[in-house]
């Protein structure tokens, strides 16, 4: 069967999505004249259309919709005649979606009852958390690869998004001025929001480790806020006094928020949307996690290269939940010898 067009499914949150990059990238890569689109949500749209691996987009209204527009998403799917559906991580709706588009070729992971939908499955076992998410993804798309005759494919590293460098340039130069910051000093932005996705460091806790950290050329510390999460960004802003510190509230949308984080000197937060943006631009990270099986930093681990990354999470399963548990006074100590030491 020659593929001409595929259509991938990942349209849940921010992170997820960003961990989905390797995937359209495996797939373009390797199949470079076959259409690639993908199923996403309007949230995470601005991100896959700066994705210079993905064709074309198609919005889902999301389950909250109603039917009418749910059978238009359905219209609008059939009217692509799509060669090949792969949904990354299906749920029963997606099965739903998926089924009732009458896609020839259906592949998902064999989860529960989602899977009867499929007419292709490979087993993976998620909920075992024993490899990262992008993994999990991109070895959907290998089996698909190799079902195609491509048993040994291209693959990509990091990073998998990127912005071009005089553009990157402009923009901190112009942040630099803004915010009257040396040019010679390390940007180190905190993101202390979660948007709910996954527990995270207390305000109180992200100051603490802001005051903790050091650098030998000097550094200032840019603390973000995307939508609902000012009052958040503020709290930790107000505790901090061992740095120079400023608020960059993100009103311009994900992509520009994107731009400032590639020329960020690293990126600290919880799991969560904007720390899986980093790890795509490649840019150094420090993340905290649980330890809840499904929330592990091997299961969400970024994107970027293994040298440019740092995660912690509570010693102690019996407190897997609990990341007042974090010992933050070694966390600041490691980061400091792990990305400073030799500045």
């Amino acid at each position: 069967m020659q593929v001409k067009k595929i259509l991938i499914i990942r349209n849940d949150k921010l992170g997820d999505f960003m961990l989905a990059y390797p995937s359209f990238q495996l797939l373009k890569d390797n199949l470079p004249d076959t259409e690639i689109h993908a199923l996403v949500p309007e949230y995470t749209a601005p991100m896959a259309e700066i994705c210079k691996h993905i064709d074309k987009i198609i919005i889902d209204p999301g389950k909250q919709s109603g039917p009418k527009k749910l059978l238009q998403l359905l219209q609008n799917i059939k009217n692509e005649h799509y060669n090949a559906v792969i949904t990354l991580f299906s749920t029963t709706r997606a099965g739903l979606i998926v089924f009732f588009s009458r896609i020839s070729y259906r592949l998902a992971p064999a989860t529960k009852i989602a899977q009867i939908f499929y007419n292709h499955r490979l087993v993976q076992r998620r909920s075992r958390s024993e490899k990262p998410e992008y993994i999990y993804n991109s070895d959907l798309v290998m089996y698909f690869l190799a079902k195609h005759g491509i048993t040994s494919p291209q693959i990509a590293s990091a990073p998998y998004l990127s912005f071009p460098k005089n553009e990157i340039i402009d923009i901190k130069n112009n942040f630099l001025q803004q915010h009257n910051i040396p040019e010679h000093h390390k940007l180190i932005f905190i993101h202390p929001g979660s948007g709910g996705s996954a527990n995270n460091l207390s305000p109180e806790q992200y100051a603490k480790l802001a005051n903790k950290l050091n650098t030998k050329s000097g550094h200032s510390i840019v603390i973000t806020a995307g939508p609902g999460e000012i009052v958040t960004a503020k709290k930790v802003i107000k505790e901090i006094n061992n740095a120079s510190c400023i608020l960059y509230e993100s009103k311009e949308g994900l992509v520009m928020f994107s731009k400032h984080i590639q020329f960020a000197d690293l990126f600290i937060s919880g799991s969560t949307g904007p720390l899986h943006i980093a790890g795509a631009l490649d840019t150094p990270t420090a993340g905290f996690y649980t330890r809840r099986r499904s929330a592990t930093s091997l299961r969400w681990q970024t994107l970027n290269s293994p040298e440019k990354r740092l995660s912690f999470s509570p010693k102690l399963e019996a407190e897997a939940e609990n990341m007042q548990a974090i010992d933050i006074e070694q966390a600041a100590k490691k980061i400091n010898n792990y990305f400073f030491s030799d500045v």
